[in-house]
């Protein structure tokens, strides 16, 4: 399975690597103009320290840089307005060869969307994406232990707390999805 090849439709979302929207699918802006917008510290104040303050340009164009190195980032797409509400980051880490494949999950939603359900069901999209695409292994997620809201995402979909696993003094809790094509 290819990340970058994942193109979900939902009811009101669509979810689509970002560099390979098109002009009809969303009213098209710079990718630089939709991370200054959604990094937000609202938005920011539960994610990676490195990723909260002020966006320039420059900032923003880095940023983005680095996500297209780490992993394949997904533009969340309101199906209404067109506009961008939120990002899907999606990581490998190498395994060696040995266990299962892991896929790390990330995501934000700028605040306009924030409430209505917009996370579940982009979180719940790319779930039913991954049940389609017969994926054996593990989505996991990060959360910042305070942040109830994404925690609750989470759990609506399937993820279950990683009671073994901690990042250290962070204070952020591992969620853990298994898949096992059939």
């Amino acid at each position: 399975m290819e990340l970058s090849s994942c193109h979900i439709e939902t009811h009101r979302l669509l979810i689509k690597e970002w560099h390979s929207l098109e002009s009809g699918q969303w009213d098209a802006c710079d990718l630089s103009d939709v991370v200054i917008a959604l990094h937000t510290a609202p938005v920011t104040r539960s994610l990676p320290t490195a990723w909260q303050g002020a966006y320039t340009n420059s900032r923003a164009l880095d940023w983005i840089d680095e996500r297209d190195r780490e992993g394949t980032t997904l533009l969340v797409i309101s199906a209404e307005t067109r506009q961008p509400v939120g990002l899907m980051i999606f990581s490998e880490p190498e395994l060696d060869g040995v266990g299962d494949r892991e896929i790390h999950i990330g995501y934000l939603l700028g605040e306009t969307a924030w409430g209505v359900g917009m996370a579940t069901e982009m979180v719940s999209g790319f779930v039913d994406w991954c049940g389609g695409q017969g994926l054996d292994g593990t989505l996991i997620a990060g959360v910042e232990g305070g942040n109830q809201p994404s925690r609750r995402v989470l759990e609506k979909n399937g993820f279950r707390l990683d009671t073994t696993d901690s990042l250290g003094t962070t204070g952020e809790l591992l969620y853990r999805r298994r898949f096992v094509s059939l």
